[in-house]
C-alpha cells in the first residue's frame, strides 16, 4: 500500500459549525474571511494539527456573481483574504495552501445562459485575485459540468503552479451533466493539469469504484475527497452524516492503494482528518 498525501476536510460545513458554536448567524462562508477571520484561521490550524499537508483556502464559492449578489463585499478582497488567512495558519510548517474554486451557480450554454467568454472572465477575476497572494497550487473542485471545468482549468493553467481538478459524480459513475471518468481524462489531461479525481456527493463506499477507474486510466496524480456519506436530517431537524470519523477512515482504506492524495469533503471536520492520519501512519 502506498501512502497518499493527506488533504484537509470540509471547509464550508466546518466553518458553519464554528459559527454556530460562537453564536454567529449562518452566512456564505466566504464572508467570514472578512467578518470573522478567526474562524477560518482556526479551522486551517486544526487541519494542520490533524496532519493535513495541503489545506484549501476559504475561497471556493467566492466568485464575482455570487459575492456581488449576496453581499456588498468585493470578490477580490474576499478571495485575497481567504488565501492570506490560510497562509498565516500554515506559517512555519511544510503545509501547502491551495486556492480553491468551484462551479458557478448558473449553467453554461447550451444548458444555461452563461457564455464561455463570461465564464472565463469570472474565473479570471477569482483566480487572478487569489494568485496575488501566491498560494502553492490551485484546486478546482465539485464541478458537474466538464465544459465549465475546462474553462476554469484553462484560466488556472496560466499560472506557474500545479492545478488539480476534482469532479463530482453520481453513483452511476457519471456527473450530473453526463460526463464519464474517461470524458474527464480525455478533456483535462491533454491540457496539462497535475491531478484528477473526485470530491463531494458520495461517501467512500460508492465513490471507490469511480476513483479506481481514474487510477486505472489517468496518467496524472489521483485526488480523492469523498463526503462523510449523504447528509440526512434527523428527528430534531439537525443535519447528520452517516459516517463518523472512524467509519469514514475504515471505508476509505481500500482506496489507499490507488490514490495519491486523500481527504474528506462535506461533513468531514478535523476529527476525520485525524482518523485518516492515523490510518496512513499504521
Amino acid at each position: 500500500m502506498k501512502k497518499p498525501i493527506l488533504l484537509d476536510g470540509a471547509v464550508g460545513t466546518s466553518l458553519w459549525a464554528i459559527a454556530e458554536e460562537n453564536g454567529v448567524a449562518k452566512a456564505p462562508v466566504w464572508t467570514y474571511n472578512l467578518t470573522h477571520p478567526e474562524f477560518a484561521e482556526r479551522l486551517h490550524r486544526e487541519y494542520v494539527e490533524a496532519g493535513a499537508k495541503i489545506i484549501l483556502a476559504n475561497t471556493f464559492g467566492a466568485n464575482g456573481p455570487m459575492v456581488r449578489r449576496a453581499s456588498k463585499l468585493s470578490p477580490e478582497e474576499v478571495v485575497r483574504a481567504g488565501v492570506r488567512l490560510a497562509k498565516t495558519a500554515v506559517a512555519g510548517t511544510d503545509v501547502q495552501v491551495a486556492l480553491s474554486a468551484g462551479p458557478l451557480s448558473e449553467l453554461m450554454e447550451p444548458w444555461g445562459d452563461l457564455s464561455e467568454e463570461e465564464v472565463e472572465a469570472i474565473y479570471r477575476e477569482q483566480i487572478g485575485a487569489g494568485m496575488e497572494e501566491h498560494p502553492d497550487c490551485i484546486v478546482l473542485q465539485t464541478f458537474i459540468d466538464l465544459d465549465m471545468m475546462a474553462v476554469a482549468a484553462r484560466v488556472a493553467l496560466r499560472y506557474d503552479v500545479p492545478v488539480y481538478c476534482m469532479m463530482t459524480f453520481e453513483k452511476v459513475g457519471k456527473t450530473m451533466m453526463g460526463n464519464s471518468v474517461q470524458d474527464v481524462i480525455d478533456r483535462l489531461e491533454p491540457m496539462g493539469v497535475s491531478g484528477l479525481g473526485l470530491n463531494c456527493s458520495l461517501g467512500p463506499d460508492l465513490a471507490i469504484p469511480i476513483i479506481r477507474t481514474f487510477a486505472e486510466k489517468a496518467h496524472t496524480k489521483i485526488f480523492f475527497k469523498p463526503n462523510a456519506g449523504l447528509p440526512k436530517t434527523d428527528y430534531s431537524g439537525k443535519t447528520v452524516v452517516p459516517y463518523d470519523a472512524q467509519t469514514f477512515a475504515a471505508e476509505i482504506a481500500p482506496a489507499l492503494d490507488c490514490v495519491d492524495y486523500v481527504g474528506g469533503c462535506c461533513g468531514c471536520d478535523p476529527s476525520y482528518v485525524r482518523a485518516l492520519a492515523a490510518l496512513l501512519n499504521q
